[in-house]
């Protein structure tokens, strides 16, 4: 995970995540890595549409935009 998001920064490419927020909810989000610290992601978020922050451990999954066909979450 470390050098996708690592990669993905230094690129400008998208990354889709799933993610589980601390209210327990599950989301799909497509962003774009701005900067990486060891427990956090700060992230152009498209779903929102800002930059957001997220915790590196909360991450259930992640993987390069384009190799995501489908959407695994509504």
């Amino acid at each position: 995970m470390d050098n996708l998001i690592t990669r993905s920064m230094a690129e400008h490419t998208r990354l889709e995540m799933i993610y589980l927020a601390d209210n327990q909810q599950i989301s799909q989000r497509k962003l774009i890595v701005m900067e990486v610290n060891d427990k956090y992601i700060r992230a152009y978020c498209l779903l929102r549409k800002e930059v957001r922050t997220f915790k590196r451990e909360n991450i259930l999954a992640i993987m390069p935009e384009q190799y995501s066909k489908r959407r695994y979450l509504h």
